[in-house]
């Protein structure tokens, strides 16, 4: 009973904390499975090379960029778009850019590239700090549940979830 009063407290935080989040162009009618802005954009102009070789997230450039499952990246570097390019699957976000304990939650949340965590070969982003560190707490529980759940979600509008 304990673990639901914590699950549901935390469901809670996170969807009370996501209606304060500024929109960043977040479209919460979109059934598309990857997260963008109107104008395709990934990762709001992070590059996604830069979490595993800068260790941190860096801004991309207009300038330089690449198509991965139609969604548009930006690169802070010719030789990061290079790597995208060549495996684009071990740097793309997973959950399509959603927030990771947004999908075990069996919600999409928007993900905020600042509010990130590489594991192994795979990028994370959040909704927002408290997202991040309720999942942490329980990587392999939640990892499953959002495993899990995001067949289930992933060409579902937000709005409907």
């Amino acid at each position: 009973m304990r673990k639901f009063f914590i699950a549901a407290g935390l469901s809670a935080a996170l969807l009370s904390g996501y209606a304060a989040l500024p929109a960043f162009a977040f479209d919460e009618n979109s059934s598309a499975a990857v997260n963008v802005d109107e104008s395709g954009l990934g990762l709001r102009g992070f590059d996604p090379v830069g979490y595993f070789e800068a260790g941190k997230p860096t801004k991309g450039s207009a300038d330089v960029t690449a198509e991965h499952n139609g969604v548009t990246y930006h690169f802070a570097s010719t030789e990061n778009r290079e790597l995208f390019t060549a495996n684009p699957a071990k740097y793309a976000p997973q959950y399509g850019g959603f927030c990771q304990m947004g999908a075990a939650l069996g919600k999409k949340l928007d993900g905020d590239p600042a509010v990130w965590r590489v594991d192994g070969d795979m990028l994370f982003v959040y909704a927002y700090p408290a997202a991040k560190e309720g999942f942490v707490k329980d990587i392999p529980g939640n990892t499953q549940k959002a495993d899990t759940n995001w067949p289930q979600i992933k060409d579902k509008a937000p709005k409907d979830l």
